[in-house]
């Protein structure tokens, strides 16, 4: 097998026959707060965290392969609205089950049904982590099985999915490089960075094999704060590029990586991210940002969430909000019982438009977009300050469903957008 593409899905037209019908004007559901995770459309849930991430995190990881729209709505089925622990519970036995039949096919030497099986897998215990508090002692457990997993499947492809570590600071950067062919010739490629609540396994399923199928070399890594970084002392720091630069400076010199076009790409936190270490790093030749993050600090402090989180208002929250709102501020080495906390801790989390000398693309879904002023604002500093000419702000459509944060309920459309520019600014 030459790329992933083969067991890419055509998810949107069945997902579409699981939704309830839309509103005949599309107006976005969103609460009355700013809110990065609002839903602007009802996909499940009622508590509007889980909803967003049912539909965005699951439900739109199928174009990639990471899950079964069966298996997604029979854990559904079985999910109290806005637990945390039935949600957990849930996925974790779901990921056992698909864990088994990889295992199964493997044993038989069916390689192609162990490889989608262990993907899947893999993707599971990581939801399967969601909302779970960093003192639970499963955390480690199921995060380690789900890059065992996911190892085990990249064995199985064809060029494989390499895992491969970074030193830095005294421990590792957990990273995975799979080459868009296995002939050794040297091609684009694209540096793929998550955000505040990502794991490197988690941008596989966002964008890996459609960056392969359009001749991408694919790289991904887990920085300070996220995955289980935490776990050993690495949190977000304000100065994001010194491992971002680790990371270039191990793969830089592979004879696959054509250095006059290797492209950063950063969702969420990693809209700061990737322009940040673009400004340290003249090795990365374009950055395409989802959306853009010149400075978390205000844009941390127009979240309502965050700033009016009391104790007497967290307890209101059903657990599986309250767990995520929580663990976001773990990341930041933040007190969990003072979340406005996290305004003050991204001081600092900032690039400057005016050094950014590469051509640069912000993408952001509609509803993001209009849903506070400060992330519009965000992006007129970031497309009007960049020195590069060759700029440019995208806005996806609430009525094609690409309009949450990180476009991740429609990842065709955020892929054809990022894609189709890169193929261009890479030239």
């Amino acid at each position: 097998m030459k790329s992933l593409a083969a067991f890419r899905l055509v998810p949107f037209l069945v997902l579409a026959l699981a939704l309830p019908l839309w509103a005949a004007e599309m107006k976005p559901d969103k609460p009355a707060d700013f809110d990065m995770h609002a839903p602007y459309v009802r996909y499940h849930f009622q508590d509007n965290d889980m909803d967003f991430t049912f539909g965005s995190v699951v439900l739109g990881s199928a174009t990639n392969g990471g899950v079964e729209i069966g298996e997604a709505f029979a854990v559904a089925a079985r999910i109290k609205d806005g637990d945390a622990a039935s949600w957990q519970q849930e996925w974790l036995k779901m990921a056992g089950l698909v864990e088994e039949r990889g295992e199964k096919s493997l044993s038989g030497g069916h390689k192609v049904s162990a490889m989608r099986q262990f993907m899947r897998a893999s993707n599971y215990y990581r939801f399967g982590l969601l909302a779970m508090m960093p003192d639970d002692p499963r955390l480690p457990k199921a995060a380690n099985k789900s890059r065992e997993l996911m190892r085990k499947a990249g064995k199985l492809m064809d060029p494989p999915l390499e895992y491969f570590e970074v030193p830095f600071e005294g421990t590792v950067l957990p990273c995975y490089f799979r080459a868009a062919k296995a002939d050794g010739k040297p091609r684009k490629t694209l540096l793929m960075l998550g955000g505040g609540e990502t794991f490197a396994e988690d941008l596989i399923f966002y964008i890996m094999p459609q960056a392969l199928e359009r001749g991408y070399n694919f790289i991904t890594a887990d920085l300070p704060g996220q995955g289980i970084m935490p776990l050993q002392g690495k949190y977000f720091r304000a100065e994001m590029h010194k491992p971002v630069m680790a990371i270039v400076d191990k793969i830089i010199t592979r004879k696959e990586i054509d250095k006059k076009r290797l492209a950063v790409y950063g969702i969420s936190g990693g809209g700061g991210f990737a322009p940040q270490a673009a400004q340290h790093d003249a090795r990365l030749k374009a950055v395409v940002v989802n959306s853009c993050v010149v400075d978390a600090h205000p844009l941390f402090a127009s979240m309502t969430p965050v700033t009016t989180a009391t104790a007497e208002k967290m307890a209101t929250w059903k657990s599986f909000h309250a767990n995520t709102v929580k663990g976001v501020a773990w990341r930041w080495n933040v007190p969990m019982d003072n979340i406005p906390g996290l305004v003050d801790a991204n001081k600092g989390f900032a690039f400057t438009p005016s050094k950014l000398t590469v051509p640069l693309l912000s993408v952001v879904g509609e509803g993001e977009y209009n849903g506070g002023a400060e992330v519009k604002r965000q992006q007129k500093l970031c497309i009007d300050g960049v020195a590069n000419a060759n700029k440019r702000l995208i806005v996806t459509p609430l009525v094609e469903g690409a309009s949450n944060h990180c476009i991740m309920e429609n990842r065709s459309v955020m892929a054809q957008e990022v894609f189709d520019w890169l193929d261009s600014a890479l030239k």
